[in-house]
C-alpha cells in the first residue's frame, strides 16, 4: 500500500480546513504537519493549537513531523492535539531511545527522521522501535526545495535494513521535492509514503492528488 501525505506548509492558511478536506476527499490518506521551532531549523511554522483546530474538521491520519530541539518536551501536547504518527529527528534528540519510547507509550505510531547529510546507519539500532522512517530529501526547514538526488540510495539502504530484519510493515516516508517527475523513482527505491507540498497545493489540489496517487500505483515494483 502506498500513501500520499500532502504537506500543509504549502496550503493556504486562510482556508486551511477546506484545503485539507479537499485533498482528503481526492484520496490523500495522510496529512503531513511540519512543526518548526526556529532553533533546530531556521524557520518557525505552527504548533499544537493549529493541529488541534484542524483535527476537529478532518478525518485523516495526522502525520506530525517535529523539526524541533528536544521534542520529548512537547510530545504530550501533540498527542492531545490529535497526532496519529509523531516523527522526531535523530539529530534533534539527546536521548533518541527515550523519546521514541515516550511516543510509543501514547499508543501512537513512532517515526524517526534523518536529514540529508545523516547516514542511514544511525537508524539501525532503533529499527525495532519504529513504525516509520522518514528520509529527508531536502534540508529541513524550508518548503519548495529541489529533491537531493544523493538521498535516493539512502531510501534503498533503509528498505534493505528493514528487509534484513523482517520488518515488512515498516513505512518508509520521503519528504522533499517530490512531484510527478520523480515520485515513481522514489517508490521504486523502496518508499511507500510520499510527502508532497507545492506539487499538491500549487494549482488544482484535488487533481494533483489524483495524478500523484495514480503515478505511485503505476510505479510500484512488480
Amino acid at each position: 500500500m502506498y500513501y500520499l501525505a500532502p504537506s500543509i506548509l504549502s496550503a493556504d492558511f486562510s482556508t486551511l480546513g477546506n484545503d485539507i478536506a479537499t485533498v482528503v476527499a481526492a484520496g490523500a490518506e495522510m496529512i503531513h504537519l511540519d512543526v518548526m521551532d526556529g532553533r533546530f531549523v531556521p524557520n518557525i511554522s505552527f504548533g499544537a493549537p493549529v493541529i488541534a483546530s484542524v483535527r476537529k474538521v478532518v478525518n485523516a491520519v495526522f502525520d506530525v513531523h517535529l523539526m524541533i530541539e528536544e521534542p520529548i518536551r512537547y510530545l504530550e501536547d501533540f498527542r492531545k492535539a490529535g497526532a496519529d504518527i509523531i516523527t522526531v529527528h535523530y539529530e534533534s534528540c539527546s536521548d533518541v531511545k527515550a523519546t521514541l519510547k515516550k511516543i510509543e507509550s501514547f499508543g501512537l505510531k513512532v517515526g524517526l527522521a534523518i536529514s540529508p547529510d545523516t547516514s542511514a546507519e544511525v537508524i539501525r539500532p532503533y529499527l525495532p522501535m519504529l513504525d516509520m522512517v522518514l528520509v529527508m530529501s531536502v534540508y529541513p526547514g524550508f518548503g519548495g526545495q529541489s529533491f537531493i538526488e544523493h538521498c535516493m540510495p539512502k531510501i534503498r539502504e533503509v528498505r534493505k535494513m528493514a528487509d534484513e530484519q523482517g520488518m515488512d510493515e515498516l513505512w518508509i516516508e520521503v519528504d522533499g521535492g517530490i512531484g510527478a517527475a520523480n515520485i515513481q523513482s522514489v517508490i521504486q527505491a523502496g518508499a511507500n509514503v510520499c510527502v508532497a507540498g507545492s506539487s499538491v497545493f500549487r494549482g488544482n489540489a484535488a487533481e494533483n492528488v489524483r495524478k500523484l496517487k495514480s503515478l505511485m500505483t503505476e510505479g510500484s515494483p512488480k
